[in-house]
């Protein structure tokens, strides 16, 4: 779709275009709310890991610099942003191999203090799947290794949210019927190499029940990177693993507010958020849009509640990943709607720019194993004697802000035809309404100049500076 229709509006202007403009407006305001209340998730982690040099400070502390650092680089405007953003990005890239390749290396039984080779050993002992274990409930036996199996699901859409993001910029990248297929493809591949890989590495270096994980029993809570190299011998490279993992961390919040503030920032601009967030400083920054996203971030202090950090950590991570899960089961259903809608006006997808595989197979799979995994993130607090309100709310509390967002738009927000009628919803797009035309033969005649003034290159020194602009767009 992206390819097709470079918008940008990005995927709030398909899903109104192709599903139902109530849905599109829930979606952006869904994807501001995703994104912004991922920033105190990101503090919260920040401060965790300052917490491996010193936990006797309070770590509000760490949380107000960490916050006001995120606040003024924002303000500073794009240039300040994309520079850091830059050398962040680098840094963390250049560490994520490095780490691969040690761990890879301890597993062979490097490092001074190494007992030898390691291999599968804590695949073995204590096991690759942990019991479930929540409040008063330890599940045993192979259901227990499902739901613990299952109930890290939401962990991982924490971490995988965000790969959307390269739609988000269609509107502003060069020639993005060719460049973004290539980002979609690199996207692919760089999660494949940097998490997969990196997971089976800490899967085989660290054993589930190490106490210095998080929830483990120590009260200082540590990268399972860091633990591997602690448990070779390795001095003072913990520290600097640690540091880079600050970074990643801290960057990642302030991505967050860059990304859901140019969300509600471009909501005003469609009309669908208050004016006041369409204004902008002399360098161009959304002042208020900024300022309201970093509201946010306060939420990071109920790591000072009775619960703890960890508490803290893991409500927000679930917010933000069901938040995050609930934008892409309505882009799975966008799609499927677009895809049924070429179909029954018997349009070829053979034409299109990029023709994703295993459609709509793969979507149809995606859309319903999203939808399980909202549904059933909280199955914990059903097993009997386990209910908690606060793990409840925590659970389902993204359903009810997706609906706030959703019915009011819904039921008056249709096109008004007669200003007299107070009730006028909107309705979903018909596939036989569908409109696959508009501004197609514009961006279709864009597209063949863009080829014309740049060919594909030639030579390994062109394909190489083709492919680094690429990745700048990744």
């Amino acid at each position: 779709m992206a390819t097709l229709f470079p918008d940008s509006g990005g995927f709030t202007h398909y899903t109104t275009r192709f599903l139902d403009p109530a849905m599109g407006f829930a979606l952006g305001w869904n994807y501001w709310f995703e994104y912004g209340i991922t920033v105190p998730t990101e503090l919260v982690a920040s401060a965790i890991v300052i917490q491996y040099w010193n936990d006797k400070i309070n770590i509000a502390v760490w949380i107000s610099i960490l916050m006001v650092a995120i606040v003024t680089i924002n303000l500073f405007g794009v240039a300040a942003y994309g520079e850091m953003e830059f050398w962040f990005s680098a840094m963390k890239v250049f560490a994520i191999v490095g780490l691969i390749i040690m761990g890879i290396a301890l597993d062979c039984g490097a490092g001074p203090a190494s007992d030898g080779y390691i291999g599968f050993r804590y695949w073995k002992n204590p096991g690759a799947f942990a019991q479930y274990s929540h409040g008063n409930v330890t599940v045993s036996g192979a259901w227990g290794q499902f739901l613990a199996f299952w109930n890290v699901f939401i962990q991982a859409a924490f971490s995988f949210i965000g790969t959307e993001i390269v739609v988000v910029a269609v509107g502003e990248t060069q020639n993005p019927r060719k460049n973004v297929p290539k980002a979609v493809k690199r996207v692919f591949w760089r999660i494949t190499i940097f998490y997969v890989l990196a997971i089976l590495v800490i899967g085989l270096l660290v054993p589930y029940n190490d106490d210095r994980l998080l929830n483990g029993a120590s009260t200082v809570s540590t990268s399972p990177f860091v633990i591997a190299i602690e448990n070779a011998g390795i001095k003072g490279l913990p520290s600097v693993v640690n540091a880079v993992l600050l970074i990643a961390a801290w960057s990642a919040g302030n991505s967050d507010v860059y990304a859901s503030s140019r969300t509600i920032y471009a909501l005003a601009l469609e009309g669908k958020a208050p004016k006041i967030f369409r204004k902008c400083l002399k360098n161009g920054v959304p002042i208020w849009s900024i300022l309201v996203t970093c509201l946010f971030g306060p939420l990071a202090y109920m790591s000072l509640g009775s619960g703890g950090v960890t508490k803290a950590f893991n409500w927000l991570y679930t917010l933000s990943a069901l938040s995050g899960l609930i934008v892409w089961f309505i882009l799975f259903c966008t799609y499927l709607r677009f895809f049924y809608g070429m179909k029954k006006q018997g349009l070829s997808r053979d034409d299109l720019p990029y023709k994703a595989p295993f459609q709509p197979y793969a979507s149809w799979a995606g859309g319903a194993l999203t939808f399980l995994i909202c549904i059933f993130n909280g199955f914990g607090v059903f097993l009997k004697g386990n209910f908690n309100a606060n793990d409840f709310f925590a659970a389902y509390v993204c359903f009810g802000v997706f609906f706030v967002f959703w019915a009011p738009w819904k039921l008056w927000g249709g096109e008004r035809k007669d200003a007299t009628k107070w009730f006028q919803p909107t309705r979903m797009v018909s596939l036989e309404e569908m409109d696959f035309e508009t501004g197609r033969r514009e961006l279709d005649e864009m597209d063949i100049i863009e080829r014309e003034l740049h060919p594909e290159p030639k030579g390994i020194v062109a394909v190489v500076w083709d492919w680094i602009g690429t990745e700048t767009l990744v």
